[in-house]
């Protein structure tokens, strides 16, 4: 299918802005430039996500004595009732992205009232390199399960999800639920991975087929795991790339959905054949004609609006 036509008129736009000088890919600028430049597109993604939601700002502890900041949202009038919870953990390649630039995914996740939504800010590379992102990760979901009844969350109804390598980190808590159990107090009801890094380790062929112009760039994705991996054997570790888990066995259920112009859509595929094999109910949904970070383009792709609600129907028809 071809690129859908809203977000291919944006790509020319960034694509003009490259000519002219006006702008660099991702990976030529430092890393608070990128940052910089990261939130401010979300402005521009999505500015007008819903109002109708209260957002309550929280501190998580870490296990190293640093405070973790969080946000709860709910939708109005939820605040007393016993919700379900989606743990989301937000993208941006383990060096960008933060509470702000997902604000409007998290608001749009929890406008039903159906879940609250549970954002963890995570500690970035190059600062904190791995495994601080995953043991921050783990914190956060430990913390849920221990202070759920005080926030009225129903941690036995609890969603891990996640972005790009938000996603990655939300695959480490699923398998870290059933490989690993002493290291994680919840007990996930299901894994929500959208457009997940699986293999830091490879290139496959989508990395060489949209390499460039389709807003993630294959040299951006080397950028970011230089920052957070700064050792080569550290991309083989299971906790940076779930696909290479040996013995992977049946986890909670998955909802995967992929882009179809992303680099990361062979590995995203891969994974989601895995975890089929291993015994993982799987609905995978390949977005045709979007790029990577289509869940924050409810501004420019119609579209989106539609992939929000097909997750809605997809957990609303899970076994209570």
């Amino acid at each position: 299918m071809p690129l859908d036509p809203d977000l291919e008129g944006f790509l020319e736009l960034a694509h003009m802005g490259r000519l002219s000088g006006k702008s660099q890919p991702m990976h030529a600028l430092s890393v608070q430039q990128a940052r910089a430049e990261f939130e401010q597109t979300s402005a521009v993604l999505d500015p007008c996500p819903p109002a109708s939601v209260s957002v309550t700002t929280l501190s998580v502890p870490t296990r190293d004595g640093q405070a973790m900041p969080a946000r709860l949202y709910r939708a109005a009038g939820t605040g007393s009732e016993l919700q379900a919870t989606i743990l989301y953990l937000h993208g941006g390649g383990y060096v960008v992205g933060s509470l702000d630039s997902h604000d409007s995914i998290c608001r749009r996740l929890a406008a039903s009232g159906r879940h609250a939504v549970l954002a963890p800010a995570y500690r970035l590379a190059p600062e904190s390199p791995f495994p601080t992102a995953v043991h921050d990760a783990l914190d956060a979901a430990n913390w849920l399960a221990e202070n759920a009844a005080s926030l009225h969350l129903d941690h036995q109804r609890t969603h891990v999800a996640g972005d790009s390598v938000g996603a990655t980190l939300a695959t480490v808590l699923a398998i870290s639920e059933v490989m690993q159990p002493r290291q994680i107090q919840l007990k996930p009801r299901s894994q929500l991975l959208f457009y997940p890094v699986t293999d830091t380790s490879t290139l496959r062929p989508s990395h060489s087929r949209y390499a460039e112009d389709h807003l993630l760039e294959t040299a951006t994705l080397e950028w970011f795991y230089q920052h957070y991996c700064p050792t080569p054997e550290q991309r083989l570790d299971w906790r940076v790339s779930p696909l290479l888990t040996q013995d992977l066995p049946a986890l909670a259920p998955a909802y995967i959905s992929l882009a179809e112009y992303d680099p990361l859509y062979d590995e995203g595929l891969a994974y989601a054949e895995l975890l089929q094999a291993r015994g993982t109910a799987v609905t995978l949904e390949v977005q045709k004609g979007l790029t990577h970070d289509f869940l924050r383009m409810n501004g420019i792709v119609a579209g989106v609006e539609g992939i929000y609600q097909k997750l809605e129907q997809w957990l609303a028809d899970q076994p209570a």
